[in-house]
């Protein structure tokens, strides 16, 4: 687990049931993409439907021709064919009627009995099956209809001609039209499809960018700046992102400002107390410690048992004023760290381990500084003393850690100090408490531009801090 200043998880979107369960929480682009896919959908469905409607009409209209064609072919035929003898007529009539579309005339003699001819009996043997699929057919085919055209030669008949509608070639050509414009259209569908999928995705991209730039503003990096999208809309979009994060940028940086002068101020006002507390009141201190001394030399020649009361009135003042010596000793460290500015940073660093380690004996306590420069200016080096003193003095109240690391050192950019503290502890509560130490480090760090965070390590606790300082060329010469 990290804890770090100023990040803050968004919480998950809700979900909804049913239908917007599957709708909800999908990209753009995939919407888009079923809008088009559900479009070409109902195109085809409506496409279709015209194409049947207009199919069985034309059918219609077809087989009704052809039925009215083959009566009066069969009345021609037998006109030219009055002085023919009978047994030829039947083959010349099924000639005939081969070139009749969309029609089937069967022949029947004079007692009903189909007449098959040897030409017939071959075409029929040779007959292609239709090529439309039976679901198709039907919904295509008129109703069928037969005509019974008598055969009459000389004045007697001498059969019938059965002519039924037959519309099966005239479907095939429409299911041949239907299937070629319909691959034709799933092409065109599928290329459709892509061009969008590829024209989408680059509309959207910048609503990608622009997503990445929000996500590193929420985690308090103003830097990212958006380029100028070719669309209007997503331009506008662009343009006040921004001018959002030059905004919070330049008020960032005002507020880094005022938090420094504020800092600064904090230390100036420190530094005079404890100017003033080591300069006026700790010789005060000494001046009551040196007359409690001087009153018991002079009571020491006095008579009993004015001399014993006297001495325990001294000696009472004297214990009152190591007190407060002590205390004195107390406030003037915490208000301003001894050597801090006159020593070395990393001798101060190791003087206050080594404090702290003769006050706990029971925990080691190791520090490792890497060559650091001299100083950093006040406020680093008052920054990286107190990070490093309330690391420590954490780990030692709540930690339980029987072992504990720090390590300040430069990057090797020169341009970041880097400060870790760890310990071999408990670790971190699920929910940590946070008292007065961690959000004023937290403050201090972030009035420098630097960052904060703690983290659970598989044993113990790793507190990091990283502050950006000038580098060594600014003019700090390096230790």
């Amino acid at each position: 687990m990290i804890v770090e200043a100023g990040l803050h998880d968004s919480p998950p979107a809700p979900r909804t049931g049913g239908w917007s369960a599957l709708w909800s929480g999908r990209p753009m682009r995939a919407r888009l993409m079923v809008v088009a896919v559900i479009i070409n959908a109902v195109a085809a469905l409506v496409s279709g439907a015209v194409i049947i409607l207009k199919a069985r009409t034309a059918t219609q209209v077809e087989t009704a021709a052809s039925l009215a064609v083959a009566e009066p072919l069969v009345a021609e035929t037998l006109q030219v064919l009055q002085d023919a003898p009978v047994s030829g007529l039947f083959p010349i009539l099924d000639l005939r009627f081969r070139t009749v579309r969309h029609v089937r005339v069967s022949l029947l003699d004079a007692a009903g009995a189909p007449v098959v001819t040897g030409d017939e009996a071959r075409r029929r043997s040779g007959e292609v099956k239709p090529r439309a699929p039976a679901w198709f057919a039907r919904m295509i085919a008129p109703p069928v209809q037969r005509h019974e055209v008598p055969l009459v030669l000389r004045g007697t008949r001498i059969g019938t001609a059965l002519v039924t509608t037959e519309p099966g070639d005239e479907i095939d050509e429409i299911w041949g039209y239907a299937l070629a414009l319909g691959l034709t259209g799933a092409a065109l569908s599928l290329a459709m499809l892509a061009t969008l999928y590829l024209a989408f995705g680059r509309l959207l991209s910048p609503l990608a960018r622009l997503a990445d730039g929000l996500t590193r503003l929420e985690q308090q990096d103003y830097s990212p700046r958006l380029d100028r999208p070719d669309t209007r809309e997503l331009a506008v979009i662009a343009a006040r992102f921004n001018r959002l994060a030059e905004a919070l940028e330049a008020a960032r940086a005002a507020n880094r400002d005022l938090n420094r002068r504020l800092l600064t101020a904090q230390d100036d006002e420190r530094r005079r107390t404890a100017l003033e507390l080591h300069d006026e009141f700790g010789p005060c201190l000494f001046a009551l410690e040196a007359n409690s001394s001087s009153i018991a030399r002079i009571g020491a020649t006095l008579d009993e048992p004015a001399r014993g009361r006297l001495r325990q009135r001294t000696d009472d003042i004297a214990a009152i004023v190591r007190r407060v010596q002590v205390i004195n000793r107390g406030l003037l460290s915490r208000l301003r760290p001894a050597g801090l500015g006159q020593a070395p940073l990393a001798q101060c660093l190791d003087l206050l381990l080594r404090d702290l380690a003769r006050h706990n004996p029971g925990v080691t306590i190791e520090g490792r500084f890497a060559p650091l420069r001299r100083g950093y200016g006040d406020l680093v080096d008052l920054t990286v003393y107190r990070c490093v003193q309330e690391g420590v003095t954490n780990a030692l109240r709540h930690a339980r850690a029987a072992a504990i690391r720090v390590e300040v050192a430069e990057a090797a950019d020169g341009t970041r100090l880097d400060l870790s503290v760890s310990d071999d502890g408990i670790g971190l509560a699920p929910e940590p408490a946070l008292g007065h130490g961690l959000p004023g480090m937290r403050e201090r760090v972030a009035a420098l531009g630097g960052r904060l965070a703690i983290a659970g390590a598989a044993a113990g606790t790793v507190l990091s801090v990283a502050i950006p300082i000038e580098p060594p060329g600014a003019g700090e010469a390096a230790a």
